[in-house]
């Protein structure tokens, strides 16, 4: 345990903003915690090993949508907030938040070299009364299992000479209602006083805070949540699939349901999970249950569905551009939209990009708009936005919707189009040209 005065001083610091706050990563989590962090009246630095994100926070540039602009650039301006990709800086700050990428590898297993290369660091210029806080979502028993021994190897005990504990991150890219500051936040630690430490930091800045009992609680909530959002999106999906089987329109049994007020909640079916949580989380918990000798069933039939349904989408395109008398081989086809979600600029496991590559695979020239995302790479693929103009749509043979960006007129492009394939119910208030429209 650590000693009282050691305690009060910690937590005098905390509430006085004395504490100083190292964030590492600065992504689409790391980058709006950090800001946060400044906002509220901490001195804090971030790291990264990209030096253009560096530079452009150094210069008061903001590259996340979700961080206002002005806020950023006063942040820097005051000295609040600053960046550097030199890890050596850690020794001069008390508390460090981890938010580096988790993928998957190719073979499904989780990826933790990044959480792995921060850790390094961390070990390094690891003090009394330092505080570390994983953010990076993981398997259950990451914290406890891999960060602690690891940092306990400096001869310094967690619970006693540091607080270490886990916070999963809640971000939802775009939501213009939930952002970092009012998001409630989990937190558990791997004793009750490194619970009671982070907590104590984090409510400094973060409007609610929820502690759990341990920190693989922590990480079990944040994979609940997204599994629970992953089983439900492949359930509807296999939905849209029975009711087009069944000749029935699956939106319009959807809202009639959504009508029930208790009891249901509605999910939407769509072209495939995006984004960096939905479409891997789930696989994080159903790998650590495998080690157990469990299989996750749901979580396993939920991951097929929604991987399948680029595959599903392609085939209702070759068959929609077939009963017009056209081959998928060698049509024309417009893909709108290849962020993962509506209004954001974020591909990551984006599921247009797989449909552009299965489409091109079958020998469509396939072009694309997105007013976010004016060129990508993907797998060998390398393409940029066109203008959607009434001749790039007139052209088409198909025009697909993958993302429906608010900021496009569907009626419009319908009007000046062959054949649309929706598979976001874009066209729902549709009135003219019925017979131009597929939905999924």
């Amino acid at each position: 345990m650590p000693d009282n005065q050691q305690l009060s001083e910690i937590i005098s610091r905390i509430e006085n903003r004395q504490s100083q706050v190292a964030v590492i990563g600065l992504g689409y989590v790391g980058l709006p915690l950090a800001t946060e962090f400044a906002n509220a009246g901490f001195k804090v630095c971030g790291l990264d090993i990209s030096k253009e994100k560096v530079d452009s926070i150094n210069a008061g540039e903001n590259y996340i949508a979700d961080v206002p602009d002005e806020l950023l650039a006063e942040l820097v301006q005051k000295g609040s907030l600053k960046a550097t990709t030199d890890f050596s800086s850690l020794a001069n700050y008390d508390a460090i938040s981890i938010c580096v990428p988790t993928p998957l590898s190719k073979t499904g297993d989780p990826d933790l070299s990044y959480i792995l290369q921060a850790l390094s660091e961390v070990k390094k210029y690891l003090r009394k009364g330092h505080i570390v806080v994983l953010e990076s979502t993981t398997y259950p028993g990451t914290t406890e299992e891999v960060l602690q021994p690891e940092l306990e190897e400096s001869g310094l005990k967690a619970g006693e000479d540091f607080f270490l504990g886990f916070s999963p991150e809640r971000i939802d890219p775009g939501n213009e209602i939930y952002g970092t500051h009012n998001t409630p936040k989990v937190i558990g630690g791997v004793t009750p006083n490194c619970t009671k430490i982070a907590s104590l930091l984090y409510s400094q800045v973060i409007g609610k805070v929820v502690p759990v009992k341990s920190s693989r609680a922590a990480e079990m909530v944040k994979l609940l949540e997204n599994t629970f959002r992953s089983i439900n999106i492949g359930m509807v999906n296999e939905l849209a699939i029975m009711c087009d089987l069944l000749k029935v329109d699956v939106w319009e049994v959807i809202d009639a349901a959504a009508t029930k007020p208790f009891g249901y909640m509605p999910f939407y079916p769509g072209p495939g999970l995006g984004g960096h949580c939905i479409p891997i989380d789930p696989s994080y918990l159903s790998w650590k249950l495998r080690t157990l000798n469990y299989r996750a069933r749901f979580i396993d039939m939920a991951v097929d569905i929604n991987r399948g349904m680029p595959a599903y989408v392609v085939q209702k395109v070759a068959n929609a551009l077939n009963d017009h008398s056209k081959c998928v081989n060698g049509a024309q086809i417009l893909v709108l939209g290849v962020s993962y979600k509506k209004d954001i600029d974020d591909i990551r496991e984006s599921p247009a990009l797989d449909i552009i590559k299965l489409l091109r695979q079958k020998g469509a020239v396939v072009n694309y708009y997105d007013p976010y995302i004016p060129q990508f790479s993907y797998d060998g693929i390398e393409m940029k936005s066109v203008e959607l103009t009434s001749e790039t749509v007139g052209e088409q043979d198909c025009t697909l919707i993958v993302t429906n960006h608010s900021s496009v007129d569907y009626n419009w492009v319908l009007e000046n189009t062959k054949l649309i394939v929706d598979t976001r119910n874009a066209l729902r208030n549709a009135t003219e040209n019925l017979d131009r429209i597929v939905k999924i």
